[in-house]
């Protein structure tokens, strides 16, 4: 029923403006030009603010800002927000079965991109409705006054700009996806994580009610001028561990390692080309095959569940708990709050937070069991999702290596066998993965990390940019190679 509807409004979803496809290979360096010229602009427009926000604005956003991308106060509030909120919807309702479509035809997986597309631009007015409501972005009332101008007015304004970086967010990801190299989304996290990490290693602005430097570098060097040889001490070397950042500096390394490593690894099918003698390839199964883009899934639902919270007690209702900023701090919202460093499970340090002093220590440790429950399971749960829905099956990758003309040796050219091969490690390697990301990121939110990215930020940055090299080398191979490029699905 619901398919139907959806096949019966494609035309009008199809009819939403895009950006074009190039109708023939582009040139490397025509792609770097292009992926560039989107990471220059999407800096720049980071940096415009919202006209007739007032002060003491907050950012909604802050706790997921590592994996949301944009900034708090400009006009990319939003960042990638509403593209994860879409997909994620549209996943769950196609798992559930609510939708019914088969993404291994072509017609549904079409129905499935368009209307995919449509959601996405009702989650940016979504979302920018849900930051004005919240009081999360409040009119500046002397602004209204200057223009002679209701406050309703501003408002609308706060809206229509937000809107306009939201709708901006997608096209830039389509030119990069279409045009340039990799997608869009990989490329705004990943600088804006580089960002993070480079400004907590030397920024050397000392936050309010705060004695240290934000950097972690400026930190040394005022723990060496302030507390000399005291730091060799127990409680100096504690101190130096945790709030010196040196705890946070071994994790992100150990995290990129092993990030790294896992990514390495993989099960290799061999491949040979049923036409042309001597040519011969391989299709690698990796561990972390599902990539970590589950946990941006993850942590994005867990994001609109605090949205709703927040939006519930700036109404009065505190039954689901309450905030301080966009902190919660009671009830089932701060259970369900992820943890982000030692200071958010470990009670002695939970409690030197004036905010959290009264806190039981079994509802700090409640609330880490359930974060790792939602990491692991969730984990598993999105990469099988993500999969089925992105083309990733034994079914699809069957299908596409026999019609690049390749073929397993020893085994008959026919999709159904090659199929049956995949399905031995696809599926189990896609649950492995999935749970070994969600227990990383744990671990690496456990123990915090530079910046404050986040577990989940560091091991987007990381495999995304791990990813982002395998793609420079594969464009100038096919540079190299055009034949290559009927393997990977383009056209020569």
């Amino acid at each position: 029923m619901v398919e139907e509807i959806l096949r019966k409004l494609q035309p009008y979803f199809e009819r939403i403006p895009s950006v074009e496809r190039p109708k023939q290979h582009v040139p490397f360096r025509q792609k770097l030009a292009w992926t560039v010229g989107i990471l220059i602009l999407y800096f720049a427009l980071t940096n415009v603010p919202v006209f007739g926000l007032d002060p003491s604005s907050i950012d909604l956003f802050a706790q997921f800002r590592a994996l949301f991308a944009g900034a708090g106060g400009s006009i990319l509030a939003l960042g990638i927000g509403p593209i994860v909120t879409a997909s994620i919807i549209l996943q769950l309702l196609v798992g559930a079965g609510i939708i019914k479509l088969d993404l291994t035809k072509p017609e549904d997986r079409a129905a499935y991109q368009d209307f995919q597309r449509f959601l996405v631009f009702v989650m940016i007015a979504f979302e920018a409705l849900v930051l004005i409501f919240s009081r999360s972005m409040i009119p500046n009332a002397q602004i209204a006054a200057q223009l002679g101008v209701p406050l309703s007015f501003i408002t609308f304004l706060i809206f229509f700009q937000l809107f306009i970086g939201g709708v901006l967010i997608v096209y830039m990801d389509e030119v990069v996806s279409k045009w340039g190299i990799g997608s869009g989304v990989s490329l705004f996290i990943l600088a804006g994580i580089s960002q993070a990490i480079i400004t907590g290693l030397f920024n050397w602005v000392v936050p309010p009610n705060s004695q240290l430097p934000a950097g972690i570098i400026p930190r040394w060097v005022w723990i060496a001028q302030n507390y000399g040889a005291n730091v060799l001490s127990a409680d100096g070397l504690m101190f130096l561990l945790i709030d010196g950042g040196v705890l946070a500096l071994i994790t992100t390394i150990a995290i990129i390692f092993l990030v790294v490593y896992a990514e390495g690894t993989r099960v290799e099918i061999p491949l040979a080309h049923a036409a042309v003698r001597g040519a011969r390839g391989r299709f690698p199964i990796k561990l972390i095959y599902a990539s970590v883009l589950p946990m941006i899934f993850v942590r994005a639902l867990q994001a609109n569940i605090q949205i709703i919270g927040m939006m519930l007690y700036q109404r009065g209702i505190t039954i689901f708990g309450e905030y301080v900023g966009s902190q919660p701090v009671s009830g089932i919202m701060y259970l369900l709050s992820p943890v982000q460093s030692p200071y958010d499970w470990v009670p002695a340090l939970v409690k030197t937070n004036p905010i959290f002093a009264d806190l039981p220590d079994w509802m700090i440790i409640l609330r880490l069991l359930i974060d790792a429950t939602i990491l692991i399971a969730g984990g598993i749960l999105f990469a099988i999702f993500w999969v089925e829905t992105s083309g990733m099956d034994a079914k699809t990758v069957a299908s596409q290596i026999a019609k690049s003309g390749m073929q397993i040796p020893g085994f008959r050219r026919n999709p159904q066998v090659i199929e049956r091969l995949l399905e031995r490690y696809i599926p189990k390697v896609t649950i492995i993965g999935g749970a070994a990301i969600g227990v990383l990121t744990l671990i690496a939110n456990m123990l915090g990390t530079i910046g404050n990215v986040s577990g989940t930020g560091l091991l987007l940055a990381v495999s995304i940019a791990y990813r982002f090299y395998q793609d420079l080398a594969k464009e100038q191979l096919t540079e190299m190679h055009p034949l290559l490029r009927r393997f990977i699905g383009e056209e020569v």
